[in-house]
């Protein structure tokens, strides 16, 4: 029986939670997952806070599906709510 050589670092965790979702939306929607943040804030400090109204904004405005605007909004109010 025969080894295979490791080659570099383990790879990384797999995301968990909202930001598991990060690369299919940047892959589907074309945009960096940073501008759907911007954008959701951006929202939020007009007045859209609540999440539910943040992801019916996200998908009649821009497009996106309910999984994918539901993740962008958790992470961004998560985000918001810790002060980043």
């Amino acid at each position: 029986m025969t080894t295979q050589p490791t080659t570099g670092s383990p790879a990384s965790p797999a995301p968990k939670g909202p930001a598991s979702y990060f690369p299919s939306i940047e892959k589907t929607y074309g945009r960096p997952i940073e501008q759907w943040i911007g954008l959701v804030r951006e929202q939020h400090a007009a007045g859209t806070v609540r999440h539910g109204e943040l992801v019916a904004w996200l998908k009649t405005e821009h497009g996106l599906g309910h999984g994918h605007a539901n993740a962008v909004v958790a992470h961004t109010l998560g985000l918001i709510k810790a002060g980043a």
